[in-house]
């Protein structure tokens, strides 16, 4: 049974850094795409940043000018998302998510199985 257990939750003021871990179980993180989404109060759950390390391939979405940083440790079995330059806009339930089954976007909430129960981050102005 696959398992993802986000953790790093917090609250910073805007400006500030929060690092987000998944831990995952039942399944390899190098097997295949592992992803981060948010999803604010009202709004759709959106990708954020993807990576497979087997294809040395990292994506991000469009808001996320650099600010944030996916990496993973395969030793650990562990996905991060280190964030730099929060904005209040940033704060939303942040998800991990792994098994990618899609053949299309790697950024879509469709192509994965697995999910994370979420960890809010919230970001005061």
């Amino acid at each position: 049974q696959v398992q993802l257990v986000e953790s790093g939750v917090g609250s910073v003021q805007a400006g500030g850094s929060l690092t987000l871990s998944c831990s995952v179980s039942g399944y390899s993180i190098m097997s295949n795409w592992m992803a981060w989404f948010r999803q604010a109060p009202g709004k759709e759950r959106e990708g954020v940043a993807a990576t497979y390390t087997y294809v040395s391939a990292t994506y991000y979405a469009d808001f996320v000018q650099g600010r944030f940083t996916i990496s993973q440790d395969n030793a650990k079995n562990t996905v991060y998302l280190q964030m730099n330059s929060l904005k209040p806009e940033d704060t939303a339930m942040y998800y991990c998510a792994a098994a990618f089954v899609g053949r299309s976007s790697v950024l879509s909430q469709k192509n994965y199985k697995s999910w994370g129960q979420g960890a809010r981050v919230t970001v005061s102005s």
